[in-house]
């Protein structure tokens, strides 16, 4: 336990991070948070600018994109700043109200992202399985709507998640032992049973996670029938390719959640730093990854990106 592990509040946590890792790194780490941050805002931002300024980027499927890319940027600034600031100047206290609401955000960004996700494969499925009716239930009206419902909704489970986790008792040293504060960080330094307040926090976010999941996977085993049913090869591939910009967002931000939690579900463990580790990647990656698949879903995107590359650097000549 460190200097300012012991003279910090007993109302405040204290961000851990890796404690495995050796402080001759925590230069090398913050530096690279701080490198995926800066890489998140510029990519996201470079989206929203370029979305802004295309009307022609103005279809339902890119304001599905627009909630994504505002939900990670917040999630991302509601957790890296901290964790940077822990290994790059040592200062990791968080209050224990600004511990809760960091939380709060955590699992309500991540409730989002698993709704708009459900909400771009079923997109995907009018798209293809509906194709005459699309521009009459999709449209920029109903999905905005749609958006709007999935921001307002994902409140729920996250503000159940604080408000019974907040009054706890907490003792200790109030160390996360993650990179951020989140609630299985949080009420394992709780002075009582946790059982009856984690385990539905658990089943909540299976339902979450595993609802959105189902949705997912019936749309697009749907999506799959049809293109199979394209009597010309090259009709297939054409119309799958609508598709594959999602299908590899959902499997960034799916599939290894889906592990984690089935590693934990039959017993197999990891030690703290990795377990961290995956966690973090799976978190902080895909908002940085993201933007380059929005941008470069199309060809008429690429252009658009190069267009607004030269403009800033010289010349552009179209193809």
């Amino acid at each position: 336990m460190t200097i300012q592990h012991l003279f910090q509040s007993e109302h405040d946590f204290f961000i851990v991070g890796y404690p495995g890792l050796h402080p001759n790194y925590y230069g090398l780490v913050s530096t690279t948070m701080l490198f995926v941050y800066l890489c998140t805002l510029i990519g996201n931002g470079m989206f929203l600018s370029l979305f802004a300024m295309e009307k022609s980027l103005h279809k339902p499927v890119y304001y599905f994109f627009i909630s994504l890319v505002i939900s990670d940027v917040l999630f991302s600034t509601s957790t890296l700043p901290k964790i940077i600031a822990r290994y790059w100047f040592q200062a990791g206290t968080v209050s224990f109200l600004g511990c809760f609401i960091q939380m709060y955000l955590v699992h309500y960004f991540g409730t989002i992202n698993s709704y708009i996700l459900a909400l771009m494969a079923i997109d995907r499925y009018v798209a293809v399985c509906y194709p005459l009716q699309y521009h009459t239930v999709m449209t920029n009206r109903n999905v905005f709507i749609l958006s709007l419902v999935a921001w307002v909704v994902a409140h729920s489970c996250p503000l159940m998640m604080v408000i019974r986790a907040y009054p706890l008792p907490y003792c200790g040293a109030n160390t996360i032992l993650h990179c951020y504060c989140d609630h299985v960080s949080i009420t394992r330094l709780a002075c009582t049973d946790r059982t009856p307040y984690s385990f539905p926090a658990f089943v909540f976010a299976m339902l979450i996670l595993l609802g959105s999941l189902a949705i997912i996977v019936f749309s697009y085993s749907c999506i799959i029938v049809e293109v199979l049913n394209v009597p010309i090869a090259g009709g297939r591939l054409k119309t799958f390719s609508t598709c594959t910009s999602q299908l590899i967002i959902i499997s960034l931000y799916f599939i290894p959640r889906c592990f984690n939690y089935a590693a934990a579900y039959i017993g197999i463990t990891f030690n703290p730093d990795l377990q961290i580790a995956i966690v973090t990647l799976y978190s902080l990656l895909p908002p940085m990854i993201n933007p380059l698949i929005y941008c470069l879903r199309t060809q008429e995107n690429r252009n658009h990106v190069l267009i607004v590359y030269f403009l800033y650097t010289g010349p552009y000549i179209p193809d």
